[in-house]
């Protein structure tokens, strides 16, 4: 299995275990509830065809989280062939299926595998699994679409830090770089105080301008338990995925064409529009932040509506619970990509040539890196680092021989030593 594809098993394993390893305790009757819970659930497994999980294997992926140092590498797939492959049913009864699924949208599966044996497409004898059928066509989104009244109840947090909503809002269109240009307000709000844990005007909306606001907004107001965000492209990237995931914090997508699910921060950008925007005076995106980054301390003391406290006050009434950042944060944000390190010890990225270890020669290992600084780049083999690698200089590596003790030295005039030849310090 690919390096992308286990790091996709290894988010949605954590996405259903985050509740019992998030630092919340959980009574006996509590987890046992939950657990059933989950077990009843159906899933979206990624590259399988199963749709439920079994209490054993949620009990599993905690112990494999627990004992791995609570490290999401911890959660990694162990490597089958035949993953994520149909191997109950035959593929002739699976496009048949998908056949009979365009020709009877509405209809249930009996209905669907007694058309089958009515037009000779399966022996009238033959035994088909329901159960096999069914998590195909979950698998392959084949499932009849059947409208149903959802009980939606208000909710809030317990805890500050519990839940974080996260939004963007359009702004004005302010002088910027000479230009007229659009502003977005990209902001995150705390589930339980309605605090705005960190809110900040930028001119994109864009993967990378949401990472570094929720890195600005976890340094501020520590880690949450749980992210609630839309379903943009930007709240979908595999680096915001695998760092939530490795920061402890559960992802969750709202539910497309339902907006309710982010009803909080869609009242506070009701009020940013009808309090903030309409005395703002500014030209810049300077002036527009400092004048956010004003009201906010004036929105904060004050009383809450729904919540009869200030959004400071009953933020740091239980700061004893909130999480605070790791001293390596922005460590969690780095992109991984597998290479192979070559017989002279260099391995590339994105064209720059790296030196590593001698001691990882012909292996291929993690390259851990920000997308703006090529200067430090770390290995990892087999979860252990290898430190940083520095960039490979020709005309110093040309200098480099060894003397009579097999010691490394570099010739100080710059010239190579002639053939044959051993230079001496």
């Amino acid at each position: 299995m690919l390096e992308k594809q286990q790091i996709d098993v290894a988010v949605f394993r954590y996405s259903v275990i985050h509740e019992f390893v998030g630092g919340i305790k959980l009574e006996y009757g509590e987890k046992q509830n939950l657990l059933r819970e989950k077990c009843a659930r159906k899933w979206v497994v990624p590259f399988s065809e199963k749709t439920s999980i079994s209490e054993s294997t949620i009990l599993h992926w905690i112990k494999r989280y627990e004992d791995g140092g609570r490290r999401l590498e911890a959660l990694y797939p162990k490597g089958r062939s035949d993953l994520g492959q149909q191997r109950s049913l035959p593929r002739e009864i699976c496009l048949a299926l998908i056949q009979m699924r365009q020709e009877y949208p509405e209809e249930t599966v009996p209905f669907i595998i007694k058309k089958m044996k009515d037009r000779d497409i399966v022996q009238q004898n033959e035994y088909l699994s329901l159960s096999s059928i069914y998590r195909f066509f979950h698998q392959n989104n084949l499932m009849r679409k059947t409208p149903m009244n959802q009980d939606r109840r208000k909710y809030e947090a317990q805890m500050p830090n519990d839940i974080w909503q996260s939004d963007v809002m359009h702004g004005p269109r302010l002088l910027i770089d000479g230009k007229n240009k659009k502003t977005y307000l990209i902001a995150f709000i705390d589930d339980h105080s309605r605090l705005i844990v960190h809110g900040c005007f930028y001119t994109s909306e864009a993967t990378a301008t949401f990472i570094t606001a929720f890195e600005q907004a976890l340094l501020k107001r520590g880690l949450p338990r749980k992210l609630y965000v839309d379903n943009g492209s930007a709240y979908k990237s595999r680096l915001l995925m695998y760092a939530s995931a490795s920061l402890g914090i559960a992802l969750i997508n709202a539910t497309p064409a339902q907006p309710q699910g982010k009803g909080k921060i869609e009242r506070v950008f009701k009020t940013i529009r009808s309090q903030f925007l309409p005395g703002f005076t500014g030209k810049t995106l300077e002036d527009i932040n400092q004048s956010f980054e004003e009201w906010l301390k004036e929105y904060h003391e004050r009383k809450h509506s729904s919540t009869g406290q200030s959004p400071i006050s009953r933020f740091v009434d239980n700061i004893e619970c909130v999480r605070s950042a790791p001293q390596n944060l922005r460590d969690h944000f780095r992109n991984v990509a597998r290479r192979r390190v070559n017989k002279d010890r260099s391995v590339v990225l994105d064209r720059i040539m790296y030196e590593a270890p001698v001691q990882l020669i012909g292996k291929q290992v993690e390259l851990l890196y920000h997308e703006d600084d090529r200067q430090t780049v770390e290995a990892r083999y087999k979860n252990k680092s290898y430190g940083m690698l520095r960039q490979i200089d020709i005309h110093v590596n040309c200098r480099v021989k060894r003397d009579k003790n097999n010691d490394v030295v570099i010739s100080p005039t710059g010239k190579t030593p002639e053939s044959g030849k051993i230079w001496e310090a």
